[in-house]
């Protein structure tokens, strides 16, 4: 192509914009007047002021029927988790006692005559497990030998491990940790290898 009729074609591209944009202005126009006088009509207006009043009350009405539904979910939620942990704080008094229970039959192991208080004393111990199981209470076992685990245990002193392959893992579990559910009431304290 030559120069000249790179130029033809220039022009005759910005001439078919300046006609585009002449059009798309004049089609603006024109709707904006439609809409003045479609207002402006009085037989027209009150249908469709009252269609469109109809219309922001529906989409008013399923907004707030929506965010009630949401709120009705959330609520219900929230009440389910209070509910299966509200007692948390009880059983986290408890298992002091059960600790005691565990102390006073080691300690009475060694002795011959507590025998049938031993006994009494297991009876009475299990029985109160079994409660604070039913309401969800478990007991964190068999930690011995396993890896260290912070989000469960609290590591409250470290020893030289006894061999190789106890080296950051649990030796020994000096209280037990127990859980609620899948929430930790209470960390197991262990001692690890190092």
């Amino acid at each position: 192509m030559t120069d000249k009729e790179i130029t033809k074609d220039e022009q005759s591209t910005s001439q078919e914009q300046e006609v585009n944009q002449e059009e798309i202005m004049s089609n603006t126009k024109v709707e904006e007047s439609k809409t003045e006088t479609t207002s402006e009509s009085p037989e027209l207006s009150k249908e469709e002021k009252l269609s469109q009043e109809v219309d922001e009350l529906k989409d008013k009405y399923l907004r707030l029927y929506s965010e009630f539904e949401n709120y009705r979910r959330r609520t219900s939620k929230e009440r389910i988790e209070l509910i299966r942990t509200a007692s948390e704080e009880l059983m986290k008094e408890i298992l002091p006692v059960i600790d005691d229970f565990e102390r006073a039959f080691k300690a009475s192991e060694k002795e011959e005559d507590g025998a049938k208080v031993r006994e009494g004393n297991q009876l009475v111990f299990h029985k109160l497990v079994k409660v604070l199981e039913n309401k969800g209470v478990k007991v964190m076992e068999n930690l011995i030998g396993k890896p260290f685990d912070a989000d469960t245990q609290e590591a409250i002193t470290q020893i030289p491990a006894p061999t190789e392959d106890l080296k950051g893992k649990v030796i020994d579990v000096v209280e037990n940790g127990y859980t609620l559910g899948d929430k930790v009431i209470r960390f197991a304290k262990v001692v690890t290898g190092a």
